[in-house]
């Protein structure tokens, strides 16, 4: 029989059913009293991943202003423009092949691609004729919306949709803040023992269990020669640097960039952050609660990009820098987009942009995402958002 451990945690189910997946619910509650209790990442990846009733699988709104939460995308079009700048330096390094592959992974609601394609399309036409948009995306809620946004600016046309990652890419994949939003073990440490948390269910409520942790789990911290400190929580994201792996073994020529919450391993596990980095949004209120309404809300822990850069070295990339979002952004000149055309007297628009650029740069919010770009087969030049990284 298995050992069932230490129960540490009981949480009340106090939501109104309106307020959580009940279909959902009972299917978790049901796999646990045929299994036993499950991995904190197998509920996690439940309640957002599962097909057909997963909170990523529901047609309403996530990201944006009605949404759960808003990514740097959904805030401003200039978010895009400096990405397309980048990507445009990205390909005359590479000597302005006649085909570029963007190939962006988790899209949300497709703005990222609209705003780098607009812009192309009307500041850097040599570039648009090159670029072709590759939409990687599991979702079928989320690809309707990608595809709706597209149309709606004429740009559907260059861009293509798969579930998986196309082979033999020459250019650049991009993902925005989706390593934070993959499924997370959860651990503790007590008196110098590591243990895994795993969640079951006493009739009443979900109820946290302590473990010992899986081998994988033992070997990720083994090999980067840190633990969480004592009394700690913290959470360990298998899953990014599988990503990675894959994205680098699709990557023929080119670069990988990864904007993400997140920090190297040292300060991620720092024996000060006691209980982790996992955060629960719904409406734009954050919480810490996983196990409160049920599909309804979203769930991200902190990237360790420590263990990212390295799995993409390990597949053959070369790093070339890690900064913030504020640093990269400045770099690329965003200040400067704030002005408006000459002869324009719109000071709406420019107050607009502005408020919309210091929320981009705010080094207690989106600002503080960090951007890691990797590279194979191109000369190691500097790339200008990347200068502070030099």
């Amino acid at each position: 029989m298995q050992d069932r451990g230490d129960t540490i945690c009981g949480v009340k189910d106090e939501f109104e059913s309106t307020t959580e997946n009940t279909a959902l619910k009972r299917a978790i509650i049901e796999r646990i009293e045929r299994e036993g209790a499950i991995s904190f990442r197998d509920f996690m990846e439940t309640v957002l991943y599962e097909p057909r009733l997963g909170y990523y699988a529901s047609s309403r709104p996530k990201m944006g202003r009605e949404g759960d939460y808003l990514t740097s995308p959904e805030l401003s079009p200039l978010f895009g423009a400096m990405i397309g700048r980048q990507l445009r330096e990205m390909w005359q390094v590479m000597d302005s092949p006649s085909r570029f592959d963007i190939v962006e992974a988790g899209a949300g609601t497709g703005s990222l691609a609209r705003d780098i394609l607009s812009w192309a399309r009307r500041t850097a036409p040599d570039f648009a004729d090159a670029a072709v948009y590759t939409i990687v995306e599991i979702s079928e809620p989320l690809q309707e919306a990608q595809r709706a946004r597209l149309e709606d600016d004429g740009l559907a046309d260059r861009c293509e949709w798969r579930q998986a990652f196309p082979d033999a890419i020459v250019g650049c994949v991009l993902s925005n803040e989706l390593l934070d939003a993959l499924p997370v073990h959860r651990v503790a440490q007590s008196n110098g023992r590591l243990r895994e948390v795993y969640v079951g269910w006493d009739g009443a409520a979900f109820r946290e269990e302590l473990r010992d942790p899986s081998a994988e789990v033992r070997r990720y911290f083994e090999r980067l020669d840190v633990a969480p400190g004592d009394g700690c929580h913290a959470e360990v994201n298998l899953g990014a640097p599988e990503w990675v792996a894959q994205a680098s073994r699709s990557l023929e020529r080119g670069f990988l960039a990864t904007f993400d919450y997140g920090y190297e391993a040292p300060e991620l596990y720092a024996p000060w952050r006691t209980d982790g980095t996992l955060l629960c949004f719904y409406r734009h209120n954050p919480g810490t609660d996983p196990y409160a309404r049920i599909g309804r809300q979203d769930i991200t822990s902190h990237v360790d990009f420590t263990t990212v850069r390295r799995a993409g070295e390990e597949a053959g990339l070369s790093t070339l820098g890690l900064v913030t979002q504020s640093d990269f952004l400045c770099n690329l000149g965003i200040m400067e987009a704030t002005r408006l055309p000459e002869g324009s007297t719109d000071m709406e628009e420019h107050f607009a942009r502005r408020r919309a650029v210091m929320e981009l740069l705010d080094p207690g919010g989106l600002g503080r995402i960090k951007v890691l770009i990797q590279a194979r087969g191109v000369d190691t030049v500097p790339l200008q958002g990347l200068r502070s990284a030099e």
